[in-house]
């Protein structure tokens, strides 16, 4: 009740301020963008700065552990309520920009009435999906009516959602509450990564310096999605059983959720590293076999072609409390184990489903063809 309260006194703020900075003029050659993951942004970012003469900002999150600076863009302001007067700028530019993006859920959408010719748009921070959000999150049983209106407020305040697929757009449309005509089949900004060979290298070459280690090896990377509660601080795979199983022919890089960091025995030096400040994207390139259970990541890598385990230890669990869009077997383009021993295994003894996998790419980055960036741009900026 406490925490609902401090929202409802927060949004009527934001809502004061936005409602008086919309006195101010709109500028037509202003977008911004509010950033909790930042991929997607920068890509976007990047192809307006190619081709159109638009003045960028960026308001960058708590949460968002992206470095923004240097990105092709005027201004990036730490959007938090602690520093008031950085807030008050991000609202300015939210109530007299042309277009906004946005990357996540964000409750102050739902206190921001924009003007008729302004456009919001949806990037979302993912390519596909596993576990329900929105509407259809399995928690929402548990909020209030209130709590529920202002989701359905956030949602109705999206005037587009960019999609990769049929499929994620059949899944935006069920939990945003939106109907098929608010999807942009544009693709996804992010994947034009995995289409541009000369970025791939870079990015290779720039890992192997940082990691000197990993050459002449190959590549296991386990990134778990995040968890909440105390399950989600625990490493649950057995480093010991894999670093004598695997550390003559691979090393392991550990990329965990921002806020969970791991302290790797000094025992596994030279075998196993916690990835910091490094994109995802990038080390899926260096990746020659994905370890992971209900992340979104999968979508993406699907389009290296490369093999995936799914180390599901808890799934039972996990699926009764956050629920799946569809039947997690099914779905995986992969084995599923559930202990270290069967991940050993399941390793030494791999089928790669290369059919299955592309039938999978295919199906989640349908419309992902390596120019997302620019579809997107071309359909909201004259050329010039």
């Amino acid at each position: 009740m406490g925490r609902e309260f401090l929202i409802y006194v927060y949004l009527h703020v934001f809502r004061f301020f936005f409602t008086l900075f919309k006195l101010f003029p709109l500028q037509k050659n202003k977008t911004t963008f509010i950033a909790s993951f930042g991929q997607n942004v920068w890509f976007t970012l990047q192809q307006l700065g190619n081709n159109h003469d638009q003045k960028c900002i960026i308001l960058q999150t708590a949460r968002c552990t992206e470095n923004l600076h240097g990105y092709p863009c005027e201004k990036v302001i730490p959007f938090k309520a602690k520093h008031p007067l950085n807030w008050f700028r991000g609202i300015y530019h939210l109530a007299t920009s042309r277009i906004v993006f946005v990357d996540n859920y964000y409750g102050i959408l739902a206190a921001s009435t924009f003007r008729k010719n302004v456009y919001c748009i949806q990037l979302w921070h993912a390519a596909g999906a596993i576990k329900r959000f929105g509407l259809k999150d399995q928690a929402i049983k548990e909020r209030s009516q209130r709590t529920y209106r202002r989701f359905v407020k956030v949602y109705k305040r999206m005037d587009f959602v960019v999609v990769g697929s049929e499929k994620m757009g059949s899944i935006f449309c069920s939990a945003f509450g939106l109907d098929k005509r608010h999807l942009l089949r544009t693709g996804i900004p992010r994947t034009d990564f995995f289409f541009d060979q000369h970025a791939q290298r870079e990015a290779v070459e720039n890992i192997i310096a940082k990691y000197p280690a990993m050459q002449n090896k190959k590549v296991l990377l386990y990134a778990p999605t995040y968890r909440n509660g105390p399950s989600g601080k625990h490493l649950k795979i057995d480093l010991s059983a894999l670093y004598n199983a695997f550390s003559q022919e691979y090393i392991l890089f550990i990329q965990t959720h921002p806020t969970v960091q791991w302290k790797i025995d000094q025992q596994y030096e030279g075998f196993a590293f916690e990835i910091t400040n490094t994109t995802i994207n990038h080390m899926l390139c260096v990746t020659d076999i994905l370890i992971t259970d209900y992340s979104s990541v999968i979508f993406e890598y699907a389009l290296l072609k490369r093999p995936m385990v799914f180390f599901a230890y808890d799934l039972g669990e996990y699926a009764e409390e956050r629920g799946f869009w569809e039947d997690y077997t099914s779905l995986m383009p992969g084995p599923i184990v559930e202990n270290t021993a069967e991940l050993i295994s399941c390793i030494k003894q791999y089928d790669y489903p290369v059919s299955k996998i592309e039938k999978f790419a295919e199906e989640w980055n349908h419309y992902s063809k390596g120019a997302s960036s620019k579809n997107l741009v071309d359909l909201f900026y004259p050329k010039h």
